[in-house]
């Protein structure tokens, strides 16, 4: 087994004013090459902390994998430190030097001394070029082991980790084969999915791995196998998806890379239908979420953030003694909403959200967490009654994805 080591260089994480994601989307890129991550660690801008950190690594793994520490300033001696431990000298790169200027001289900003240094690289790396960003990434290959450095700007890590640093891994390592299949669900909980298809995952071949992975409103099912023969790994993991899908048809939404959205948007485009939005209790996150598809202009018309009784009457034409009646958080009102949404905006469906997102507002009829949704098309009007959380950030996101689920579920009913 070839292993792994992530090293994070950085003291602004350790104080917790950034979130380190780059370990994680490393650790993942990792996995999906056939190689396992054994260790992670995060160290502050201290130079005896870094070589003894990264010569305890070199010693005990295959592959180190280090950001963070390569910028400008004074507090970035990850170069530095690297040379020590490497017993190098540091010398200028041409080519690194000339991206630097240009991305200088296109901003219309001084090039000064620290900004030409960042070109200085040490005589025994192999020198990572990076396309958006002054910082190079450099690679050291000694004693079968292999050690990455790379900025920690995390879109400048992602890029030159993926069109560098894989082929350059690939070439320097054998690496099995491996083949993930990710299955996508919504409207279900992680332990009510798992007795559901408990009968197949007892008969699942031992060189395919499952895995749950929930996240809020979904859960992932991630099938993975590694081997010699990618051709034998993908037909045992295809047929082990056509097996289970007749098991949680109505929770699937997608596959591998589909967000709900993406899902959303495309038969959307393809029924040529038009949405729009009326919602409260989710500040505007559904609008936002739908939108973020490219191309989404050509089916979603547009949404109201009817936070207030007054503009749910006067833009959405909800009665007054209907609100009065039944409360604006409630089935009455949440459909109207989304008829009025549809009317307003003249689009062939309409969704909405109402209800309590907190901390504060609830009742004991309607306690923090009571969320209503709806759709609307011409021919009929659904709601749904949900029962959230305490807390108001989990609230706005689980309600758009329910709300968003709802509006599949409705979709795919029609399009049948």
């Amino acid at each position: 087994m070839i292993k792994s080591h992530i090293i994070t260089i950085g003291d602004e994480i350790l104080s917790g004013h950034i979130i380190d994601t780059n370990a994680k989307w490393l650790s993942e890129k990792l996995n999906s090459i056939g190689l396992k991550t054994t260790k992670r660690v995060t160290i502050s801008d201290d130079k005896k902390q870094i070589k003894r950190t990264i010569k305890s690594s070199i010693n005990s793994s295959d592959i180190i994998i280090v950001t963070g520490g390569l910028g400008p300033t004074n507090d970035d001696i990850t170069k530095k430190t690297l040379c020590e431990v490497y017993g190098s000298n540091l010398i200028q790169d041409k080519k690194s030097l000339d991206n630097i200027s240009k991305i200088f001289l296109k901003r219309g900003l001084e090039l000064t001394k620290k900004n030409r240094d960042q070109a200085l690289v040490p005589d025994k790396c192999k020198v990572l070029n990076n396309e958006f960003g002054t910082a190079p990434g450099m690679a050291f290959y000694e004693n079968n082991t292999l050690l990455i450095s790379l900025p920690g700007v995390p879109y400048e890590m992602k890029s030159l980790f993926q069109d560098k640093c894989i082929s350059y891994i690939k070439q320097k390592f054998e690496l099995p084969y491996i083949y993930q299949k990710t299955i996508k669900t919504t409207g279900i909980g992680e332990s009510w999915l798992s007795d559901i298809i408990k009968d197949w995952e007892n008969e699942i071949e031992e060189d395919i791995k499952l895995a749950y992975l929930p996240s809020l409103g979904r859960v992932k099912l991630r099938l993975t196998g590694k081997g010699e023969n990618i051709n034998v790994l993908k037909k045992k993991i295809e047929n082990q998806v056509e097996k289970v899908l007749p098991l949680i048809k109505k929770y699937v939404f997608g596959f591998d890379d589909d967000e709900l959205e993406d899902v959303i948007g495309e038969i959307l485009l393809k029924t040529k239908k038009t949405i729009s939005v009326a919602e409260s209790c989710s500040c505007g996150n559904v609008c936002k979420t739908i939108t973020t598809v490219p191309g989404s202009s050509n089916y979603f018309i547009g949404g109201i953030i009817a936070y207030s009784n007054d503009v749910k009457v006067n833009e959405l034409k909800i009665g007054k003694e209907l609100i009065k009646k039944y409360g604006a958080v409630s089935k009455e009102v949440v459909e109207k909403m989304a008829e009025g949404a549809r009317k307003k905006f003249k689009s062939d469906i309409g969704i909405s959200t109402s209800g309590i997102a907190g901390p504060s507002g609830g009742t004991h009829d309607k306690p923090v967490g009571t969320v209503w949704i709806a759709y609307s098309d011409k021919k009929n009007t659904i709601s749904k009654k949900l029962n959230l959380t305490e807390r108001r950030d989990l609230n706005i996101i689980l309600t758009t994805v329910n709300v968003l689920n709802l509006l599949r579920l409705k979709l795919e009913e029609n399009r049948e």
